[in-house]
């Protein structure tokens, strides 16, 4: 990708209005990509996603937005009323220059400590095409990825072989009814979703 390549992206202006918006970059450097993470730091509309010289840039829509809100929110109640520490780290850029793999998470979160990298990221998947996550977050070393597709939640666990399953359970919260939790993920208002998950969880313990 040419420096001037490199300056027109910089004042890209994708279509916001747009379902969900793609534009795939090819032959991109490491050092490119990074200086484009500097130049749109606080351009919070797009998420980045480079691997082997590819860069996807994507912007979400509002539905996006609203799923992934609603997910994040509603498993900050399940951490909560289960005691379990977390920091939740949203769309923070993970990137391993040594593995040439970068991405930004819809929401990722540490649990029980901090660390360099989440043990937990989610995304919202509304359409197809485009870089393929899990290989990003396999080769940055993700232990388990949540998939929010055609209004279900899919999880794949990293096992001993560094190769994604998937599963019905979390490893990380294996007390977690995935299907309950779905349901409110789902539910229009979210402020009586997060309420009526947390009485269930209650009622539960």
């Amino acid at each position: 990708m040419s420096s001037l390549l490199l300056r027109g992206l910089e004042h890209l202006n994708l279509d916001i209005d747009d379902p969900e918006k793609r534009l795939i970059v090819e032959g991109v450097t490491w050092e490119q990509y990074e200086k484009l993470l500097v130049s749109w730091e606080n351009q919070y509309r797009y998420r980045l996603t480079y691997v082997d010289g590819t860069l996807e840039i994507m912007s979400p829509s509002r539905k996006h937005e609203v799923s992934k809100k609603n997910i994040a929110r509603l498993l900050e109640v399940y951490l909560e009323e289960a005691e379990i520490d977390f920091w939740g780290l949203g769309s923070t850029t993970l990137r391993n220059p040594d593995s040439q793999v970068g991405k930004e998470p819809d929401e990722c979160f540490c649990i029980g400590t901090e660390k360099d990298l989440p043990d937990l990221a989610i995304e919202v998947v509304l359409t197809s095409g485009g870089i393929d996550s899990l290989k990003v977050y396999q080769r940055l070393g993700i232990p388990e990825v949540w998939f929010w597709q055609n209004n279900q939640l899919k999880v794949y666990l990293l096992n001993e072989i560094q190769e994604y399953i998937p599963s019905s359970k979390s490893r990380l919260f294996p007390d977690l009814d995935l299907k309950l939790f779905s349901q409110y993920v789902l539910m229009p208002n979210p402020r009586l979703a997060m309420t009526e998950f947390r009485q269930q969880l209650r009622i539960r313990k």
